[in-house]
């Protein structure tokens, strides 16, 4: 009975981890997948367009069934947060994205995409949402890995260095890879191209997570509905960006091929399931854990990638890619220690409040105070989850 309740215990404690592992192979699948679809000529618009789809009528109906009731009203000013939250996410995040990983790689693009905390703290700071004193050990350590991460992309950006044969890539032959078919001058140009695409695409990711604390204040316990409104409005926002981007009509076709099964991984797996899955994760080990997996992700696409892409990989990319996971430790370091830092001087306020007007009292004001406190804890995770299937 005691080894039976140790495993039990064991597996119990063992679901986040293992939940996140399963959640970057979903990732690295959904990078692969889109990767082979673009090779083969479908438009990174039009799969914009069917990923949002699918995760708007995959999102719509738990909202519907779970978040029916008191439902916020839609007035001018959240209409316009939710339609500027879908042109950052599903539209400008996901089309300079699927460009980027066009020109590029699947593991350039997933290495770039580390640079999101370091950049969203930065856009914190210029909107005043996030607080600097240098002279604190936490501010250095994010001020320090943004820095880290900046160089490690810029390392990776103009510096390519000689080729890292893998030992399983040796036997490998290229199919139908963009490495192989691009002579070196325009390689070299594209992937320029696709590495400020890349970064674009980051800097408007970050951007919907600092305007996404705005419109959880309105939608703090209708995050599905949230989410499910951002979505919708990014797919119409889509097609009429496709309408204008893309002329041909045989580039909406779509049928039982790779077209079809990136759209709808996509959109199910990467926009949905991770969605749920993640936010889970979040709820009982917090956002600091769930954002440490993330570089596990490169790792994975990297094999993947040599297997089946027969992709290449240079030095360069392999230092910048050190350097920007230095980076995102350092600043989730300092973000997990600016959590623990405003848990403590919480508790003292709440026992404090609690000891002035005696027991009765105090046991109220104790209910009132961890209750506020727990309800920053969620709003805290809820930043670090909504919308996370915009990406």
């Amino acid at each position: 009975m005691e080894k039976l309740r140790c495993c039990s215990n064991f597996l119990e404690s063992s679901k986040p981890y293992f939940a996140m592992i399963s959640l970057q192979f979903g990732y690295a699948g959904m990078n692969i997948i889109s990767k082979v679809s673009l090779n083969r000529g479908m438009s990174h618009y039009v799969l914009v367009v069917y990923r949002h789809a699918f995760a708007t009528a995959v999102i719509a109906p738990f909202a519907f069934i779970f978040e029916r009731k008191k439902q916020p009203r839609i007035t001018f000013p959240v209409f316009m947060q939710i339609f500027v939250l879908a042109l950052l996410g599903p539209v400008i995040d996901q089309n300079f994205y699927y460009a980027g990983l066009k020109f590029t790689s699947p593991t350039f693009s997933c290495a770039i995409s580390n640079m999101l905390p370091a950049m969203t703290f930065v856009m914190a700071v210029i909107f005043r949402m996030e607080k600097l004193d240098l002279k604190k050990a936490r501010c250095q350590a994010k001020m320090v890995g943004t820095g880290v991460t900046v160089a490690g992309a810029m390392l990776m950006t103009l510096y390519k260095g000689p080729l890292v044969e893998l030992v399983w890539s040796k036997h490998i032959h290229p199919h139908n890879s963009f490495e192989t078919t691009s002579s070196g001058s325009t390689y070299d140009k594209d992937f320029f191209k696709g590495t400020m695409f890349l970064i674009i695409a980051t800097l408007a990711w970050a951007g919907l997570f600092v305007l996404q604390a705005h419109a959880l204040k309105t939608y703090r316990n209708h995050q599905l509905s949230l989410t499910s409104l951002v979505c919708f409005v990014g797919t119409l926002q889509a097609i009429a960006v496709t309408f204008v981007m893309e002329h041909k009509p045989s580039a909406w076709k779509i049928g039982f091929d790779m077209r079809l099964l990136a759209a709808a991984y996509a959109g199910i797996v990467t926009s949905s399931i991770s969605y749920y899955v993640q936010g889970l994760v979040i709820k009982k080990k917090g956002p600091v854990f769930a954002t440490a997996f993330s570089p596990l992700m490169m790792i994975i696409v990297a094999i993947m990638g040599s297997f089946i892409l027969a992709e290449k990989i240079f030095l360069g990319g392999i230092l910048g890619s050190v350097l920007i996971v230095v980076g995102l430790y350092s600043v989730l370091w300092g973000k997990h220690k600016e959590s623990m830092e405003n848990k403590e001087e919480e508790i003292p306020d709440a026992i404090k409040g609690g000891q002035v007007n005696g027991n009765a009292v105090s046991g109220i004001e104790d209910i009132e105070a961890n209750g506020n406190i727990q309800m920053g804890k969620g709003e805290a995770d809820k930043k670090a989850t909504a919308l996370s299937c915009c990406h």
